[in-house]
C-alpha cells in the first residue's frame, strides 16, 4: 500500500508518506493479511429488450472494492490509510479528509505456483467497524478489517484495476510497480 497525491504519485518519505520509499508492504512483522475479497470488478450486466426478444446486454462500469483483514497492521500505518493524524499525546483522530491509496494485492496461480497481481492506482481507505471480544477457555483474535474503494487510475486508462501474471509474456514487475505506484523508482542495487 502507499499514499499518493491528487496526480496519483506516491508521497515518498517516513514524514508524510508510509516509509521513505513510500510504499508500506503488509507482510510477516504485521502478522499477514487473512483475506483480500475484491467485489465489483465487473459492473452489472443489463439486458437490452426489442421485438419481444433479448437483443443485447449492457455491462456497467467496474466498481471495484476490497475488504481486507490484516492480522496485526501497524498503528500508525493504520491510521494514516485512514486519514487519522496523531494528536501528540499517542492517540489520533480524524483529519476531516481521506487521504488517497494505492495498493498492489499479490496472489498465486494453483496450478504454476506463479504470482498474479491485482492492481487499483487509485482509491480510499476505510474503517467501518471494530469487533472487540473477551477471552474465554481461547483466545478471542480481532483483525485490522478495512476496506478499499477503488476509483479511477489514470496509468491503466482510466480504469480502476488492472490485472498481471508473471506468467504472461512481457511482464516486468517493476512496470508493474510504476502503474500502480506512480512516481516508484526501484531502488534494488545492481550486481
Amino acid at each position: 500500500v502507499a499514499l499518493v497525491d491528487e496526480n496519483q504519485q506516491i508521497i515518498k518519505g517516513v514524514d508524510k508518506g508510509l516509509s521513505e520509499s513510500g510504499i508500506y508492504e503488509i507482510d510477516t512483522k504485521d502478522m499477514g493479511t487473512k483475506t483480500a475479497n475484491i467485489t465489483g470488478m465487473e459492473g452489472t450486466s443489463t439486458k437490452v429488450w426489442g421485438n419481444n426478444q433479448m437483443q443485447d446486454i449492457a455491462i456497467g462500469a467496474a466498481s471495484p472494492s476490497i475488504a481486507l483483514a490484516i492480522n496485526n497492521l501497524n498503528f500508525k500505518i493504520r491510521n494514516m490509510l485512514l486519514g487519522n493524524e496523531p494528536d501528540g499525546k499517542g492517540g489520533f483522530v480524524y483529519s476531516g479528509k481521506k487521504p488517497n491509496v494505492a495498493i498492489l494485492v499479490q496472489s498465486h496461480s494453483v496450478k504454476t505456483n506463479q504470482s498474479v497481481y491485482f492492481g487499483f492506482g487509485y482509491g480510499i481507505m476505510g474503517m467501518a467497524s471494530q469487533n472487540i471480544g473477551t477471552n474465554t477457555e481461547n483466545e478471542t483474535r480481532e483483525d485490522d478489517s478495512l476496506t478499499f474503494t477503488a476509483l479511477t487510475t489514470k496509468a491503466f486508462n482510466g480504469q480502476p484495476i488492472k490485472f498481471w501474471s508473471e506468467a504472461e509474456e512481457g511482464f516486468d514487475k517493476k512496470t508493474m510497480m510504476s502503474e500502480v505506484f506512480g512516481g516508484y523508482v526501484d531502488e534494488t542495487p545492481s550486481k
